[in-house]
């Protein structure tokens, strides 16, 4: 089964390039993942109808006992049937339906989020670990947004994407908050364990309703059935596949999943079967109102989900019987029926049932296999359709308490949304196929018929849908013979209901049949004041206005509060952050707090003197009025700290330490450059106290959390061992170097993908005017290359290379001169901070802000045209490939069958050197090196060439 899931992972990857090569008729290729899927379920049926069903277990993290967990029992079994067969007619389906170049728009990505979804639900449908069936349940979420909002360029189909992912999405971390609940109550999350030890109890009960919040808004019941309605904005083989036989059964699947276990509970029943009613009502109430062929289907889809959820959810034999066999002929009839109409709308360009004219004469085929489906979907006999509604009447015939109790409200609400189903049934094909008078068309425009017959797949596929419906009716107890393992967990009861088309007597579900099929054929004959009435009757409330107002509100939540906090004062969203910091943790240490026995102030008195100067340093800054000497007055606390951690024995963070405050000093005067000299407010006294008041506060908080931090502790330190342990994992005597690359490389690596973010970031706020920057700094090049120069001018001054493109008023020859000397000695010093640092302080991060450093003394000596020179490659190709050497060495062991980021040391005898102490960690601080250089290299020519830039085009305009 993982296999199979993995098959349609792969090929899912694999459909962009077939497309590219195929066009659409790659989809036929596609199809035979989920159909080779559905031959291995139908081949399985012999072990999946006996006591030990197939079982698979690969295990995930072996740290935290996470399984791949895959059992196809029955139920499994069956659902696996519909996605894999219906999923397989669905994408042979695609390779006619998407003929036209305005179709084939991105039709890459749209077969492979269809292949994705297939694979999706069948481990959906077969996982046995409820934490991983969230997994799939939320990558059908993510799916099914990227397939309704295939049209890009609809307002409609976007907003209807966005609808269905946030409803969706809801309901999955609600569900996901259940499944906690139960697994941490019973002690496992394997499904089969739980069912067979349900457990009980409140707090059983509030996660059942939270499980059961998650099958309600994908399977879209009230409330939640708005956004179905919508997702119709999406080509039809998504509506066929997604909202017929695939995604809305999701939800289905896991209230028949945990029926057998909670039914019982009064939680469960009254929301099943009371929201099942509901939606079964709305929807066949909604759907006689339609115009539109594919909005008629969605409406009845959604009242026939609630049909079928309140049958699996019912809790007894009978019933289940009936929502399995209804479960098998939705999937058929709703899916040709939506690809009946897909193909309608291919040949006569519109849906609109006004419009529709003589459709059925000109493709009787097709209207022969949309009556079939038609026929299952009224619960007209031949077909299964008849069989399953059968069975579920005859289940609900027999009302526990009487008439007038509660299943016999049930059973009066199934037999009113039974007429509905009817009388849209025959508006369906009324409307799809019948000859209309032309002044039905009103507003809606001209009526129309086939404009060109479609292509024979766009009729064939919905014929195979059809015909099956017609080949189970007759063979429906053989169906339900197949589904016995899973209808047996409940009693059968002394008159069990049967699928079958005719029990060899006129019993009272017949008859109620007969009822229903006659009242809803005067409901369909009485359309023209039913609709009337229809327009008069308005409801107060609508769950799709609903979800608007919802979303609006917590738009406008979001602004009111991001707009209080954030005015564009940088002061006052400091000043919020830090309060914050002062007043929670002070809250705490008021409460009362462990504080520590005896405080040790200092090692030596060198420690007291740097930490006055930091002191005062850090006042001067608050009371400086011009930017540059605050800048360096902060420098003053930087280098001091760093300092400090020398004379705590860190010679590693002291080192780091001076090269950020370095790098920061350097990116600080480059953007002063385009600052004025002196800071433009003038705060008030009042405000001045408030801010001293408000840094000795924060200091105070932050000192005092140090401190109780340490006194609180109550286990080992992490660090304890790291000595000992660094040289034997980590191949290192540097435990910083070791811990950075070995211990939590995996922070490291995050924090890599952060400097790529902040690089993106720097870079796009400062090219804001490339184009202009650029020709400017052309028309200054030209000008400075064609000045008249003396001989020994070009002879003396070459001391670094871009000097031809230099302003000559703005050079220094010391500043070259020295540059010329040091920048290749600080390069290599870089490169040896980069192989010692797993031994001796440095390491990549290190020797990368002093390679960058050397870059930043190359371009404060000749702009960016020495930077250029110096380094003529783009920091993205630094960044990007640092990142894939970093992470490629994490991944590298796992072809070797070890875990990811295993370290191999080697020693090699070299002769005249001696050992050569090799550790395979290296590569991981490489590309920490060059992301750090990319980065470096990034802010010099973002911060350093593109305002150099905006100031030679403001000097030249």
């Amino acid at each position: 089964m993982l296999a199979l899931v993995v098959a349609h992972a792969v090929a899912a990857l694999l459909a962009p390039t077939l497309v590219r090569l195929l066009g659409p008729r790659a989809f036929v290729p596609l199809a035979a993942v989920p159909a080779i899927t559905a031959g291995y379920a139908g081949w399985q049926f012999a072990r999946v109808d006996s006591d030990t069903p197939p079982l698979e277990e690969f295990l995930w993290v072996d740290t935290l006992d996470l399984t791949l967990t895959f059992r196809m029992d029955t139920l499994a079994w069956l659902m696996t049937l519909i996605v894999a067969g219906v999923g397989a007619l669905v994408l042979l389906y695609c390779a006619h339906y998407f003929d036209d170049k305005e179709r084939t728009k991105g039709l890459g990505l749209f077969a492979g989020s269809l292949t994705a979804f297939a694979g999706a639900m069948l481990g959906l449908v077969t996982t046995d670990d409820m934490l991983l069936l969230y997994v799939f349940w939320e990558l059908t979420t993510i799916l099914s947004y990227l397939l309704i909002g295939y049209v890009s360029t609809s307002k409609a189909s976007i907003a209807a994407a966005k609808q269905a992912l946030l409803v969706t999405t809801f309901g999955g971390l609600a569900m996901l908050v259940g499944m906690i609940m139960i697994g941490e109550s019973q002690g496992t999350y394997r499904i089969s364990e739980v069912l067979a030890d349900p457990g009980a109890g409140t707090f059983i009960s509030w996660g059942v309703v939270l499980l059961l919040v998650g099958a309600i808004t994908k399977s879209a019941l009230i409330p939640f059935h708005f956004w179905l309605p919508g997702a119709m904005a999406a080509p039809t083989p998504v509506s066929a596949y997604l909202h017929a036989a695939a995604m809305v059964k999701a939800g289905i699947y896991l209230v028949a999943r945990f029926a057998p276990a909670y039914a019982d509970l009064p939680a469960w029943r009254y929301t099943v079967v009371l929201l099942g009613a509901a939606t079964l009502l709305l929807g066949g109430y909604r759907s006689l109102r339609q115009h539109d062929l594919k909005l008629l289907l969605a409406y009845g889809t959604i009242s026939q989900l609630g049909f079928i959820t309140l049958l699996v959810g019912y809790g007894n034999h009978g019933t289940t019987v009936a929502g399995l066999g209804m479960l098998v002929a939705h999937s058929l009839f709703k899916s040709c029926l939506f690809l009946t109409t897909g193909t309608i709308e291919h040949a006569t360009g519109t849906r609109d049932v006004r419009r529709l004219s003589g459709v059925g004469r000109r493709m009787p085929w097709l209207a022969g296999a949309a009556g079939l489906a038609t026929l299952s979907m009224a619960g007209l006999p031949p077909v299964l359709g008849f069989a399953g509604k059968e069975a579920a009447l005859h289940s609900l015939m027999h009302p526990t308490g009487g008439w007038w109790s509660f299943d016999g409200l049930v059973l009066l609400m199934v037999a009113l949304g039974s007429v509905l189903t009817f009388a849209y049934s025959a508006r369906f094909m009324w409307g799809a196929f019948a000859r209309k008078d032309p002044s039905l068309a009103g507003d809606a425009g001209q009526v129309t018929t086939v404009a060109h017959h479609p292509e024979w797949l766009l009729v064939a596929v919905p014929g195979v849908l059809a015909l099956a419906g017609l080949a189970l009716g007759p063979a429906a107890p053989w169906l339900e013979d197949l589904i016995s393992r899973h209808t047996g967990l409940y009693p059968a009861g002394d008159d069990p209901a049967h699928l079958v088309l005719w029990s060899g007597a006129i019993t009272p579900a017949l008859l109620l049949s007969v009822v229903i099929w006659v009242l809803g054929t005067a409901l369909f004959l009485g359309r023209a004041p039913v609709a009337t009435l229809q327009r008069k009757m308005q409801f107060p409330m609508d769950a799709g206005r609903s979800y608007q107002h919802v979303v609006r509100g917590v738009d406008r939540l979001a602004l009111e509060v991001t707009g209080g906090f954030q005015r564009g004062s940088l002061p006052t969203l400091l000043a919020i952050i830090l309060l914050v910091l002062v007043v929670l943790p002070a809250i705490v240490m008021v409460r009362g707090v462990t504080w520590p026995d005896d405080i040790r102030w200092f090692d030596t008195p060198a420690q007291v003197g740097v930490g006055l100067v930091i002191v005062v340093a850090a006042i001067a800054t608050t009371r400086a009025r011009r930017r540059l000497r605050a800048v360096f007055l902060v420098s003053v606390t930087g280098y001091g700290t760093a300092l400090l951690f020398l004379l705590h024995g860190a010679p590693d963070l002291a080192l780091t330490q001076v090269l950020v405050e370095t790098v920061t000093l350097v990116v600080f005067v480059l953007v002063l450059r385009r600052l004025s000299g002196r800071f433009p407010d003038n705060p008030t006294v009042l405000t001045r106290r408030l801010r001293a008041l408000l840094g000795l506060a924060t200091g105070l908080v932050v000192a005092g959390v140090a401190l109780t931090a340490a006194a609180a502790r109550n286990h080992e330190p992490a660090a304890r061992g790291l000595v000992e342990t660094a040289k034997e994992y980590g191949g290192g005597n540097n435990i910083v170097n070791v811990i950075l690359v070995d211990v939590r490389a995996w922070d490291t690596m995050g924090e890599l993908s952060v400097v790529l973010a902040a690089a993106t970031g720097v870079t796009s706020l400062i090219f804001l005017k490339q184009d202009a920057v650029i020709r400017a700094r052309r028309a200054l090049r030209h000008s400075w290359r064609n000045r008249v120069t003396t001989p020994d001018e070009s002879a003396s001054t070459r001391w670094i290379a871009a000097v031809q493109d230099l302003d000559p008023t703005r050079r220094s020859t010391i500043f070259e001169v020295v540059t010329r000397i040091v920048f290749h000695t600080i390069v290599l010093w870089s490169v040896y901070l980069l192989f010692a640092g797993h031994n001796a302080p440095g390491g990549g991060f290190a020797a990368g802000l002093v390679a960058g450093l050397a870059l930043a003394l190359r371009y404060l000596a000749g702009r960016g045209y020495e930077l250029r020179v110096a380094l003529p490659v783009m920091p993205g190709l630094l960044l990007g490939g640092g990142l894939f050497i970093a992470g490629g060495s994490a991944i590298l062991p796992m072809f070797f069958g070890e875990p990811p980021l295993r370290t191999w040391v080697v020693d090699v005898p070299v002769p005249l050197i001696g050992d050569l102490h090799i550790v395979t960690s290296l590569l991981f601080d490489v590309g920490v090196y060059l992301v750090v250089i990319g980065l470096m290299l990034d802010i010099l020519r973002s911060l350093g060439s593109a305002l150099d830039d905006q100031i030679a085009e403001k000097e030249a305009g």
